[in-house]
């Protein structure tokens, strides 16, 4: 089963801006939309459906539900 991964604006805008941002969706969806509870992932404040990973060189926080909604991602340096 794979997830529909969505951005919400914040996340659109940040990766709008990123070098590279094709090849970290493509990564987004070999990952995280494959298994989004996996790829070392944390639950955030212990609600298993909010979570947080690190994917291609940003952090990305998000909420799994029947997709996953990327809430925010901040590139690193």
């Amino acid at each position: 089963m794979s997830f529909r991964i969505s951005y919400a604006p914040p996340a659109d805008d940040t990766l709008a801006k990123m070098r590279g941002g094709e090849s970290f969706r493509d990564e987004m969806a070999r990952t995280l939309g494959q298994e989004p509870y996996g790829h070392a992932s944390s639950a955030v404040k212990s609600e298993r459906d909010r979570r947080e990973a690190t994917v291609a060189g940003a952090i990305v926080l998000y909420y799994v539900s029947r997709s996953v909604t990327v809430v925010r991602l901040v590139p690193l340096p």
